[in-house]
């Protein structure tokens, strides 16, 4: 430490030997110092027989986090545990909020699931266990994105307490590897020798309240530690174990499309004509003659299905399109596709572990042997009641059979009210079943062999599965309900949806096989391409070299070998496995379902008071159906492993420089250059549905190999314009590899009902950017901060998915996927595939205060305060469907974000509130079906936590965790704003009780 830091602290009273425990903890020396005989994690500070004051708690993690920061020459900024297995949040994700330009994307049941740091999501983050780059998978709703494909990480499969710290370095080094364009977040489990004590034992129990599922939940964690051979050698085990049953209630619309888009109607462009026309409508559509098999007529829409609606309603319809353009975002009438109340419940399990050995036999070698397990599992079960008939095509007797009556938009073409009849309603159910596994061994050495020489290296594995056991979907059906209405009158984000009919009434809906080949559901099931798996195993090899020249300039060497394997398969289901079966002789639809009740007390806005619903249970039980599906091999489901094996050899050469002991002001900093070369391979697969093939299904590899080399130089520069105010610079040249999973060549996703598709491509580059960043960081008091940051990014090339409409015969895939779904290879479908397009510049501010109230009188001085706010800007130019450009922001970007925190600590009792503010974000960019992009909306979340000290082993715990009953909102369009999705998740409370000894 420099003398000045010890002479500011010496001038408000703190000895010598506090100041290295308050204000110079360095990363290592901060668990060495952690808190062990005293279990005082919820005190500020503490008087120990010799005198010297040691901060504890909240503060102190506050604190070490501080210096940390100062000490580092990138921007680094951390997050410590408070106390021995106690991080200072529930979710890794949420503790991140309160780092500057870390903003936080929640999935299902308001968890936080990943982050974007500066604009920047969470696939250009990149992040290192124990020093390793591991990934993690989970899967969601399909509202979220369900799982990611590969290289980025889900937090929420992880519990907290197996971890003691996190690092976000925003700034690139030469010795870190490459590949964030974000940010590298470092997490870090404990290790044995970091302690005090030769013996650590901390356990926690707590109980988890939720108001909307009414549940309580067990939460529990241990770690223990041993020293041994008079502190040279340790072993250490932590285990973490959570239980929840989560249950949201919403609405989702699905989608939002214009009644110009003609692929829904009869025709395309000025020919489309958007649902029945009435009576007295000249054309008449459904026409009488291309549709006689369908039962229209003159007076009928269908068979059973009279023409009910108003000349004026269609014509108000009429009057909104825009013929001439009719996919332009901003032109036609707009209805959400399939509107519908959800009532979503989740049980999940968290299981996470670790194992440490060290052996520090000297203070110049370092050997530790880490181990680390999780399981995230889960099993969720959705139901919905919705109107299916917005989203059908006449294929099955959809929009085009649909009468309006009555019907108003707002000026921009949102439907404001609609009153309809012959809509076709469905109760659907679906039971998804997954678990995620991550397993990471690695060993780690340092070696000072002299004063001036050190080798320091690692070798690990890792291995990250997503085990999709079951997407299993059940639907009953209602046709042709009369006096449906969607009513957004009230102003409110969501509609009142009337449905006609007692949707609580199983006798109302039917199950059955289609009368009519497939034209008309009566009800049935879906499997949907389950089990499937996606892995990925990473393997890291590195050496590092230390080279101590002069004081204040050493020399850095390295090299590292990478390796990750990624493979995806999935279940090929053919058609004739999910035929609908009549019900048995002597069961009725009432003695196969259930009723899905509260969702009008949760969410309220008018939903049904109850619905029926399958039970999935009964159903399996009436048709024998398995429980899961055995994993399929490549001889039973017809098809390969999608595979993309990516390995990459880099080095480097880097210097660091410290002038303050030669010069009389004090420059610090890093410069140095990193060398990589990627070489990749990918096999995908493309599937067709034959009747040659013995197993019905045909599979034909596509193989692609590449390779490509990048040179990353980098330059970090601190200097001390005084000891307390610092400015910090640097310049970096970075770049982000595409996700690993849409590489994968071929490997299209067909849903014919839709008429959707996805597809991938191989030949993504990486996305590469120079980039600055300034800063200005005064640390006006011990444990006290104001810093301002600059940050600009020039991003070369972006990866978009680029949505394009295009008839499915000119896809290049075989008709016979389409083989059983009653859609033609002429129809239009929407298909989405990944591009490089043309980046743009990202820049931005950040602002950051901490404060430590410790000046003020009596208990004021236990008061803090910590806050930040982000602004963000870019601008990306995305292509379009027709191959224009469309600019916007740049996904999951939020141009403001904020977070701050007040607290209070005294020796026994420690209360906090955190309140976080993200701005609306991009999720993606539609630009086509006449809206831009799908969006989240701005939301504010407000948590608390408390704790008091009972005795000198035991404290109570007191959590809450969205005391406002936020609800999260994603809308589409950035003009209309159309919600697609919002549910309410409620309140939060978890009490508990630490034990030390």
């Amino acid at each position: 430490m420099k003398a000045s830091t010890y002479s500011r602290a010496q001038g408000i009273g703190f000895s010598s030997a506090a100041l290295i425990l308050a204000l110079a903890w360095t990363p290592v020396a901060m668990a060495q110092n952690a808190p062990s005989g005293d279990p005082a994690g919820q005190q500020t500070a503490e008087t120990t027989d010799e005198g010297e004051i040691v901060v504890q708690g909240f503060r102190a993690s506050l604190n070490t986090a501080l210096n940390q920061k100062r000490e580092e020459t990138a921007a680094v900024d951390s997050i410590v545990a408070e106390d021995i297995g106690k991080f200072p949040d529930s979710n890794l994700a949420e503790s991140m909020q309160r780092v500057p330009g870390v903003a936080l994307s929640r999935g299902d049941g308001g968890e936080g699931r990943n982050i974007s740091v500066r604009g920047l999501g969470a696939g250009f983050t990149r992040v290192r266990i124990n020093g390793m780059e591991g990934t993690s998978q989970t899967g969601s709703s399909d509202i979220y994105g369900a799982g990611n494909s590969g290289r980025s990480f889900d937090f929420n499969a992880f519990p907290t307490e197996i971890f003691s710290s996190l690092a976000v370095r925003k700034t690139p080094s030469a010795d870190v590897e490459e590949g964030s364009l974000g940010a590298t977040v470092d997490l870090k489990a404990p290790h044995p020798l970091d302690y005090k004590k030769d013996f650590v034992l901390s356990a926690t129990a707590r109980g988890v309240y939720n108001e909307v599922s009414k549940k309580l939940d067990p939460r529990a964690s241990a770690i223990v530690s041993k020293q041994f051979a008079d502190g040279t050698f340790g072993v250490l085990g932590s285990i973490a174990y959570q239980k929840r049953h989560m249950r949201e209630a919403g609405y989702s619309a699905v989608d939002i499309l214009s009644s110009t888009l003609g692929g829904n109607q009869l025709g395309t462009g000025a020919a489309a004509q958007p649902f029945c026309t009435p009576i007295g409508f000249t054309p008449i559509s459904p026409s009488p003659v291309a549709n006689a098999n369908r039962g229209a007529t003159a007076t009928m829409c269908s068979t059973g299905n009279p023409r009910t609606g108003t000349i004026a309603a269609y014509n108000t319809i009429l009057a909104l399109r825009s013929p001439a353009a009719p996919n332009t975002p901003g032109s036609g009438a707009f209805f959400p596709r399939i509107p519908r109340y959800v009532n979503s419940e989740q049980d999940n399990e968290r299981l996470g572990a670790t194992a440490t050995i060290q052996w520090k036999p000297t203070e110049d070698t370092d050997i530790s042997i880490d181990g680390l397990y999780s399981r995230f599992k889960v099993e969720r079960r959705d139901n919905y009641i919705a109107l299916l008939s917005f989203g059908r095509s006449i294929s099955n007797n959809g929009q085009p059979m649909v009468s309006v009556r009555d019907i108003e938009f707002d000026k921009n073409g949102s439907l404001v009210y609609g009153l309809f009849d012959g809509v076709d309603i469905r109760s659907e159910g679906l039971v998804d079943t997954f678990v995620s596994t991550f397993k990471q061994a690695n060993f780690n050495f340092r070696h000072r062999f002299s004063d001036s020489f050190e080798i320091s290296g690692l070798a690990g594995v890792s291995n990250s599965l997503w085990d999709g056991r079951e997407r299993l979907q059940t639907f009953i059906d209602a046709i042709d309900a009369d006096g449906v209405t969607i009513d957004f009158r009230d102003g409110g984000y969501n509609p009142k949806i009337g449905y006609g009919i007692d949707v609580s009434n199983p006798a109302n809906f039917s199950y059955a096989p289609s009368p009519d080949g497939g034209v008309t559901f009566l009800g049935g099931f879906s499997t949907q391409g389950k089990p499937s798996r996606n892995e990925t195993r990473n393997k890291t090899f590195e050496l590092n070299t230390k080279w101590d020249v002069t004081p204040g300039f050493t020399v850095k060497t390295g090299g590292q070998f990478r390796e990750s394997d990624y493979s995806a398969r999935g279940a090929t289901q053919y058609t004739g496995q999910n035929v609908t079966k009549a019900l048995p002789a002597g069961t009725s639809l009432a003695s196969i379902t259930r009723q899905i009740t509260g969702v009008d007390e949760i969410f309220g806005n008018g939903a049904p008071a109850s619905w029926a619903a399958i039970d999935p249970d009964k159903w399996r039980q009436t048709f024998n159906f398995p429980d899961a599906f055995d994993f399929c091999t490549e001889a039973s489901c017809g098809v390969g492993t999608s595979r993309i094996r990516e390995r990459i050899t880099s080095g480097y050469l880097m210097v660091n420089f410290d002038t303050s002991t030669t010069l009389p002001f004090t420059l610090r900093g890093d410069a140095g250059v990193r060398y990589i070369k990627t070489d990749m391979r990918a096999v995908g697969f493309i599937t067709s549905a034959l009747a040659s093939s013995p197993t019905g299904v045909t599979a034909t590899a596509n193989t692609v190999d590449r390779d490509y080399e990048d040179f990353l130089p980098s330059a970090n520069v601190v200097g001390e314009i005084s000891p307390d105010l610092l400015v910090r610079a640097s310049v970096a040249r970075v770049m982000s590899r595409p996700e690993l999973g849409v590489m994968i060549p071929g490997s299209p996703t067909i849903t014919a009902t839709t008429r959707n598709a996805s597809t991938n491509n191989p030949f993504l580059d990486p996305i590469r950017a120079n980039t600055l960043d300034l800063a200005l960081e005064w640390y006006f008091r011990p444990g006290s901060l104001l810093s301002v940051a600059y940050f600009y990014k020039n991003i070369e090339t972006y990866i978009q998915s680029k949505s394009e409409q295009i008839p499915f015969n000119q896809l290049g895939l075989p008709d016979a996927l389409l083989a059983g779904t009653n859609t033609t290879p002429t129809e239009i479908f929407t298909v989405r595939r990944p591009v490089n397009t043309p980046g743009g510049p990202l820049k931005g501010f950040e602002v950051n205060a901490q404060i430590q109230f410790d000046f003020l009188p009596s208990f004021l001085s236990h008061f803090g305060a910590l806050g930040s706010y982000t602004h963000v800007t870019s601008k990306i130019d995305y292509v379009t469907g027709t191959g224009g450009i469309f600019t916007s922001d740049l996904i999951d970007l939020s141009k403001n974000s904020a977070s701050g925190t007040l607290y209070y600590e005294d020796d026994r009792f420690s209360i906090r509130g955190t309140a976080s503010y993200r701005d609306r974000y991009t999720r993606a960019i539609i630009a086509a079906n006449g809206s831009d992009i799908r969006a989240n909306q701005s939301n504010t979340f407000v948590d608390a936590s408390a704790s008091y000290k009972i005795t000198e082993n035991f404290k109570l715990i007191l959590e809450a965790q969205n005391i406002t009953d936020a609800r999260n909102t994603l809308y589409v369009d950035s003009v209309r704003q159309d919600t697609l999705f919002q549910t309410r998740i409620g309140r939060t409370f978890t009490f508990g009780l630490n034990a030390q000894f």
